[in-house]
C-alpha cells in the first residue's frame, strides 16, 4: 500500500488545473479505475471539461513520483505479497498478469518502487477500459500475444480486496481469491460473490492450495 500517494498526487495535479484543493477527498477510490474516479471529481466540483485528461495525468505522473518516496503511515508492503509472487512466478504452468484500475504509467510507477512490477508478464490497465470489468479479457489478450497460451476464464484467478474485484473476475467468468486487507471485510467480499477469502497472504502454502483449488481440470487452449 502507498499510505495514500496516488491520493496525494492526484489531489496536487487537480489543484494546479483547477484551483480546486482536497478535490478527491470524498470520492470513492478503492477498486475504481483512474478515469471514472477523475470524471467523479470533475463531475463533484462541476468542472466537466475544463481541462484536458492528458494534462491532469502527465501533473499527476510528477507528482506520483514526488509523493511515492514519503515514509508516510500505511505505507508497507502487505504480508505475503512478495513470497507468494516469488511461488508463482517459479511455477511454469503459472501466467502472471497485472489487473489494475491505475493508469499503466503509475501502476508501473507504484509497483517499481516497492520492487513488484517484474514479476507480471503483461497487464490490464484504466487507460485500455474505464469499467475495472472489462479489464480482465484485455490482460488475457496481452499474455498470449506473448506466445503464451490464452488462458480460459475457468483457469483464470483475480486476487483483489474489493468488491470491484470480485465483480471483474465474476464478469469475466474468472474465479476470484479475495484478501480481507482493503477497505471491506470479508462477509462484503463474500456477498460480492468472491471463490475464497483470505485475512491475507501470508500463509503461502495455503494459499497456493486455495488458487490451485480454484481452477478446475480443464486444459488452456492456444
Amino acid at each position: 500500500m502507498t499510505g495514500g500517494a496516488g491520493q496525494r498526487a492526484l489531489n496536487r495535479a487537480f489543484h494546479d488545473l483547477s484551483g480546486i484543493p482536497s478535490a478527491f477527498s470524498a470520492v470513492p477510490m478503492a477498486g475504481r479505475t483512474d478515469p471514472i474516479i477523475i470524471a467523479d471529481a470533475c463531475a463533484r466540483h462541476g468542472i466537466d471539461g475544463a481541462f484536458s485528461p492528458a494534462a491532469l495525468h502527465e501533473r499527476y505522473f510528477e507528482y506520483l513520483i514526488e509523493e511515492l518516496p514519503r515514509d508516510v503511515p500505511g505505507k508497507r508492503l502487505l504480508p505475503g505479497v512478495v513470497e507468494l509472487l516469488e511461488a508463482l512466478r517459479s511455477d511454469a504452468s503459472v501466467l502472471l498478469g497485472l489487473l489494475t484500475g491505475n493508469l499503466a504509467r503509475s501502476a508501473r510507477l507504484k509497483l517499481e518502487h516497492f520492487g513488484l512490477w517484474g514479476y507480471f508478464l503483461a497487464g490490464a490497465f484504466g487507460d485500455d477500459a474505464a469499467t475495472r470489468n472489462e479489464l480482465v479479457p484485455v490482460a488475457a489478450e496481452r499474455v498470449a500475444a506473448l506466445g503464451h497460451p490464452r488462458p480460459l476464464p475457468t483457469r483464470t484467478v483475480v486476487v483483489g480486496d474489493t468488491v470491484h474485484d470480485v465483480a471483474c473476475a465474476r464478469a469475466a467468468g474468472a474465479r476470484c481469491l479475495a484478501v480481507a486487507t482493503g477497505p471491506v471485510g470479508p462477509d462484503e467480499l463474500r456477498a460480492a460473490g468472491a471463490d475464497a477469502i483470505v485475512g491475507d497472504l501470508s500463509r503461502t502454502s495455503a494459499v497456493l492450495r486455495l488458487l490451485d483449488g480454484l481452477v478446475d481440470a480443464e486444459p488452456m487452449t492456444s
